[in-house]
């Protein structure tokens, strides 16, 4: 079991910049990935980064240049630092843990006004 505690979001303006941190406890040695989702009411969940074991990232067209997702390790955490915020960023941010089973965070509300 995985569990995962998320912080940071908040309401911005537009241009704006939000830190997310995500803490993963219980049995972090076997997560192999971890990721930031998104979901906005009546759509579908969306994966916004990512980053594997390896350091490697990747991130959706919609944040690329924009999002960056980083971790510590020491902390068994990882961030997502969101600068040049849009309003259409607004959604309910998800952070996952895949140990073969994703594990889910509570969700922290990111809110960009125009």
């Amino acid at each position: 079991q995985v569990q995962l505690v998320e912080s940071g979001g908040g309401l911005v303006q537009a241009g704006g910049s939000l830190r997310l941190s995500c803490a993963a406890s219980g049995s972090i040695f076997s997560i192999t990935t971890m990721a930031w989702y998104r979901q906005n009411s009546g759509k579908q969940r969306e994966l916004v980064a990512r980053i594997f074991s390896g350091g490697n990232t990747n991130y959706a067209d919609s944040v690329k240049g924009r999002f960056t997702i980083s971790r510590d390790n020491a902390k068994n955490t990882v961030y997502l630092q969101m600068n040049s915020l849009k309003p259409e960023d607004t959604a309910v941010y998800y952070c996952a843990a895949l140990t073969g089973t994703t594990y889910w965070g509570q969700g922290t509300q990111v809110t960009v006004s125009s």
